[in-house]
């Protein structure tokens, strides 16, 4: 068995900037438009009135103040609500594929690699997002091909937990011998499977992707490497987070508009739920490994609402945990979806020292919980 580290990260982001008043400008503009319409059956009481959003609300609820989007004007085109993007052809790199590459040349080079014979390092891609664009062939196939990785590569979905579930096969493939180094990439376009014309989840996504290279630690040779000192996996099944597209609906004569056709939750319930479960999972799983949390320099937490991670840092620790002991990226990047603590990862990991411990954790839909309890190494 070898030792395994994480030794790159990657980050693409999204080009365009939606602010929270941009985005209750359209919202309100939208409920106006909805209200007036149906205004017979609103005075009727068989329709509800959609009420207005506010900034304020939306940061107070989440702590989210802006996010970044693929396309902003669709999403705020108070008659459309949904980003646009134009078909490509076969030929063509998709959309989450070139994401995918942009990610990955950046994690390979943070990592030291010679993105210019990606084969002589890479032979296994994990493609591991919330949601795919197409069934097949697999996106990861796509990016290796477009990458010219050698090995082989495949898809998975476990919803937000896609990154660190992916992570747990690709360090367990380098820790056989099954792969040399691998790549995982998460390519979010949240914004896509998201209803903007919810007033309760309206403002929760945005979209990226990131990317880590996992190698052997006798490989390595990046400035920032942290070796795996545990990966931790668990699921219990509930619908309060749902998205009930696929390819069934088409045969069941639904509207793609249905409602359910998108993301939805049931938010209360699942703060209620996820916060222990999150917490005992990482407490469980430092403790199984001769460790505290008291003893981690970093947690680097799913990032999709703001109390939600003060609630599982006062669990750990007993106390609030501070920006420096959890950094908090959601205000700027929103909910990312299984991308969230990999961005934590990314833009706050290398201020630490050799020798010290941290957590990376994500949680969702499922439910589903996946944490890595990683030590710097240099």
């Amino acid at each position: 068995m070898h030792n395994v580290v994480i030794s790159g990260t990657g980050l693409w982001v999204a080009p365009e900037v939606i602010s929270n008043d941009e985005l209750v400008v359209a919202f309100n503009a939208y409920a106006k438009r909805f209200n007036e319409e149906n205004a017979t059956a609103i005075a009727a009481g068989t329709l509800a009135a959609i009420p207005e959003s506010s900034a304020e609300f939306i940061e107070k609820a989440s702590g989210i103040k802006r996010r970044y989007v693929v396309d902003k004007a669709g999403v705020l085109d108070p008659a459309r609500m949904r980003p646009h993007f134009a078909p490509r052809p076969d030929e063509a790199l998709s959309l989450q594929a070139e994401m995918g590459v942009a990610a990955a040349k950046q994690a390979l080079a943070a990592a030291g690699r010679n993105t210019d014979n990606i084969a002589a390092d890479i032979d296994m891609v994990i493609c591991a997002a919330s949601n795919m664009q197409r069934p097949y062939p697999a996106m990861a196939v796509e990016i290796q091909g477009a990458l010219g990785a050698g090995g082989y590569a495949f898809d998975m979905n476990v919803a937000c937990s896609s990154a660190t579930f992916g992570l747990e096969q690709a360090i367990n493939a380098v820790k056989t011998g099954s792969a040399r180094a691998a790549l995982v990439i998460s390519p979010e376009i949240c914004s896509a499977h998201l209803a903007w014309q919810d007033r309760d989840c309206h403002f929760i996504f945005g979209d990226v992707c990131t990317a880590l290279v996992i190698e052997r630690a006798d490989t390595a040779k990046s400035s920032n490497r942290w070796e795996v000192l545990g990966t931790k996996l668990a699921t219990s099944f509930s619908n309060n987070i749902r998205n009930n597209a696929g390819f069934l609906s088409r045969c069941e004569d639904r509207d793609p508009a249905d409602r359910d056709q998108l993301f939805r939750q049931e938010g209360r319930k699942v703060f209620k739920e996820v916060c222990p479960m999150a917490a005992e999972h990482i407490s469980s799983q430092l403790e199984s490994l001769g460790f505290s949390a008291a003893g981690v320099r970093r947690f680097w937490l799913h990032q999709a609402n703001l109390a939600m991670n003060q609630l599982i840092g006062k669990r750990l620790l007993g106390h609030e945990a501070s920006a420096d002991e959890a950094p908090v990226i959601l205000d700027e990047f929103a909910n990312t979806a299984s991308a969230g603590s990999i961005i934590a990862f990314h833009r706050h990991s290398e201020d630490l020292k050799a020798g010290d411990l941290g957590v990376i954790c994500s949680f969702g839909a499922g439910y589903s919980i996946g944490s890595l309890v990683v030590k710097k190494i240099a």
